[in-house]
């Protein structure tokens, strides 16, 4: 797999190991992947507008992390959709990220009614008992809210790309089968295939017929948590679908597993994050997400 040599894109400034969970949306981090590494990236926030918001999606208030450059209009928006783990310090280091790059960028907090991630122990305790009881229905029903916020609030929708991680990938690309209006997608190490659910009914890949928006899918072949026969599967599901859908491309990093563009865990791969991070910004660019 293509292995670019390429310049650090992503600022970085010490962290403090002592910063654990916080109760502030977009602070610290769940409490079944503490300690976090010294290598985790904090982008600050000079020149921006960051902090939380509030999103109304059906009767609820959807609390989300939102950054932007400051006194500016009319901008590019990006839909950040976070990891298992929620709404934590990374996904609002991603958030500032886009910012800098001159992008509203949103991140909705998805499980704000079934509870909060942070104080699980475990990876199986957070996904049993409530990553596993959240609707991918309410899910899309608070992406299109959160879409709706952005155009009310500076954003301009006929410029909406959608970013997601772990969980989040599988949702950008539910997500971009959903809405149409959306202009480019990128999904890292998102499961396309699996297990069906009452709160699940449905995968990516059986609903690639809906896809109307170009995905970039960035993928570790080490991921033992997605086989590549999925991927060859979604692949071949792609090529037969909407004209749209099939300007979808997917890169494999050949020695990176899971989560590896997340920099506060061991699983962390600077350069294949690096270089993630450098085709993401491109794809959104490539697509009119600008």
């Amino acid at each position: 797999m293509l292995k670019p040599e390429v310049d650090s894109l992503i600022p970085r400034v010490p962290f403090d190991r002592r910063t654990f969970i916080k109760a502030t949306l977009g602070t610290g981090f769940a409490a079944c992947v503490l300690p976090v590494s010294a290598q985790t990236i904090h982008t600050d926030s000079d020149g921006l507008e960051a902090g939380e918001i509030s999103i109304k999606s059906g009767d609820t208030q959807v609390p989300a992390y939102r950054a932007q450059p400051k006194g500016k209009k009319h901008l590019p928006v990006i839909l950040v959709v976070h990891e298992i783990f929620g709404v934590h310090e990374h996904i609002a280091d991603v958030c500032r990220r886009f910012a800098k790059q001159g992008y509203l960028a949103i991140a909705p907090n998805l499980y704000v009614r079934q509870g909060d991630p942070t104080r699980f122990q475990s990876m199986q305790q957070l996904n049993d008992e409530l990553v596993s009881k959240v609707p991918d229905s309410q899910v899309l029903a608070d992406l299109d809210a959160t879409f709706k916020w952005a155009g009310e609030h500076g954003g301009d929708v006929s410029k909406v790309g959608i970013n997601g991680f772990c969980w989040g990938g599988r949702i950008t690309w539910l997500y971009a089968e959903h809405n149409p209006r959306l202009k480019a997608a990128v999904a890292w190490y998102g499961r396309v295939a699996g297990d069906q659910t009452p709160e699940t009914p449905a995968n990516p890949i059986d609903r690639v017929s809906d896809l109307q928006v170009p995905v970039l899918g960035l993928y570790g072949r080490q991921d033992q948590s997605i086989p590549q026969d999925s991927l060859e599967q979604m692949k071949q599901a792609i090529a037969q679908g909407p004209q749209a859908g099939r300007g979808s491309r997917f890169v494999v990093y050949d020695d990176a597993g899971h989560a590896f563009f997340a920099d506060y865990r061991p699983s962390y791969r600077q350069a294949d994050a690096e270089d993630g991070w450098k085709r993401a910004l491109e794809w959104f660019r490539e697509h009119g997400v600008k």
